[in-house]
C-alpha cells in the first residue's frame, strides 16, 4: 500500500528510468514515445508479474494524479490564441471538419468491431476517438468516466490503446515521392508563427507567475464545469479549466493589459502531464485486460486501417493533393494515433528531408 506521496516518486522514479533507456534506444527516440510510457509499460509488467504469481499486489494512492491531469489540460487550454488560429484562414476550417469526421469514425469502427465481437459498444469505445485522438490525457481522463458506466478495467483498456497508437507511422514520404509533390512546394509568411513564438520565451522570475495564472483558471473552471454539469452532459472535470485558460488567454492577447506567461505555463504543463502519465502507468492494471486480448487487437487492427486509408485518401485529397497536404497527412497520422508529440516528429521529420510547410 503507497499513499500519495510515495506513489508519485515511484512514478518519478519510472519516469527517470524510461527518460534513461530513451535516451539509448533509437526506436524509441524515432517514435516520439514519451518517457513516462516507457517506464511505465516496464512497472506495469512487473506489477502484474507479481500479481499473477502471488507475490504481492500493489495498491496506490493516485489522489495527485487528478491534480496534474488539470494543470496539464489547463496549459494546453492556454495554446488557445485566436490570431493564430485566424490565420489559418478556409483551410483550417476544412481541416477542423476533417478531423471531426475522423473523430466520429474512429467511433463507428469501434462500436461496429465491438458489436461483431459481442462485447459491449462501451468497451469498444475505449479504442475509439478517446484514445486515439485524445490521446494518454483524455484516454486517462475518460477512463474513470466509462469505469462508471459500468466498464471494469475501462482506464487500462483506454490507456493500452493510448499507448499502441504511439506506433501510428507517418505517410508523408510515400505520398510526396510517389506523387512528385516537391514541384508543389511555395514559400509562405511565417511572421505571425514567429512573433508567436517570441512569446513563448522562458524568464526564470515569470515561473511563479505563469503557476498563479494557472491556479487562477483552474479556479475559475470548476464554476463553468458546475454551470456545464447542469447541462445533463458528462464533462471531463479539466474542460471548466480549459476555457477559463482560452478566455484569460486571448483577453490577454487583445486587450494588452496583462501578459500570460505561455513560455513558463508550456513548461509546468509539460512537467504535470509527465507525472500525471507517470502515474497513470504505474496504477495500470494489466490483468484486466487479459480476457479482452484478443478483441482488443482486432479493435486496435481496425482503427489502424482506418487511420492509413483516411490519412492517405481522404486527408490528402481533401486539403489540397499538394505537398502541405501530404505533410499534414502525416501529422494525423500521428495525433490521430494518440500522440500529438508524434505528430509533430512526424511533420518535422519530413519537412527536414524535404522542404519546409508552414500551413501545415
Amino acid at each position: 500500500q503507497l499513499d500519495m506521496y510515495q506513489t508519485i516518486a515511484v512514478a518519478v522514479v519510472v519516469l527517470m528510468l524510461g527518460k534513461f533507456l530513451k535516451e539509448r534506444v533509437s526506436l524509441l527516440e524515432r517514435f516520439c514515445i514519451p518517457a513516462p510510457v516507457i517506464g511505465g509499460v516496464i512497472f506495469a509488467i512487473f506489477t502484474c508479474l507479481c500479481y499473477v504469481t502471488g507475490i504481492a499486489e500493489f495498491s496506490f494512492d493516485d489522489i495527485l494524479k487528478e491534480v496534474c491531469m488539470v494543470f496539464f489540460f489547463t496549459s494546453v487550454g492556454f495554446q488557445a490564441n485566436l490570431k493564430v488560429l485566424k490565420s489559418g484562414g478556409k483551410s483550417l476550417i476544412v481541416f477542423l471538419g476533417l478531423v471531426i469526421t475522423l473523430i466520429l469514425c474512429q467511433n463507428f469502427i469501434a462500436i461496429g468491431l465491438a458489436k461483431l465481437l459481442h462485447i459491449s459498444p462501451l468497451v469498444g469505445l475505449c479504442t475509439g476517438s478517446i484514445p486515439m485522438i485524445g490521446g494518454h490525457g483524455t484516454a486517462g481522463a475518460f477512463g474513470p468516466v466509462l469505469e462508471d458506466f459500468g466498464v471494469k478495467g475501462a482506464s487500462t483498456l483506454c490507456t493500452a490503446a493510448a499507448t499502441f497508437g504511439l506506433m501510428g507511422g507517418p505517410v508523408g514520404k510515400r505520398l510526396i515521392e510517389k506523387k512528385n509533390l516537391l514541384d508543389t512546394v511555395i514559400a509562405e509568411d511565417d511572421s505571425l508563427l514567429i512573433e508567436d513564438e517570441k512569446k513563448h520565451e522562458r524568464h526564470a522570475s515569470m515561473y511563479p507567475s505563469a503557476v498563479f495564472q494557472l491556479i487562477i483558471a483552474i479556479g475559475i473552471g470548476t464554476i463553468i464545469s458546475k454551470l456545464l454539469s447542469l447541462t445533463g452532459m458528462t464533462f471531463p472535470i479539466y474542460i471548466g479549466a480549459m476555457i477559463a485558460a482560452a478566455c484569460m488567454r486571448n483577453i490577454g492577447e487583445y486587450s494588452g493589459k496583462f501578459t500570460i506567461y505561455m513560455g513558463e505555463i508550456n513548461d509546468i504543463g509539460g512537467i504535470s502531464l509527465s507525472l500525471f502519465l507517470g502515474i497513470a502507468m504505474i496504477t495500470l492494471k494489466l490483468w484486466q485486460l487479459a480476457d479482452l486480448a484478443l478483441p482488443l487487437i482486432t479493435l486496435l487492427a481496425g482503427q489502424t486501417i482506418l487511420m492509413f486509408l483516411y490519412t492517405y485518401i481522404v486527408v490528402f485529397n481533401v486539403m489540397g493533393r499538394d505537398y502541405d497536404a501530404a505533410v499534414l497527412s502525416s501529422g494525423v497520422c500521428g495525433f490521430g494515433m494518440g500522440a500529438t508529440p508524434n505528430a509533430m516528429a512526424n511533420m518535422q521529420a519530413v519537412c527536414e528531408k524535404y522542404a519546409p510547410s508552414v500551413k501545415a
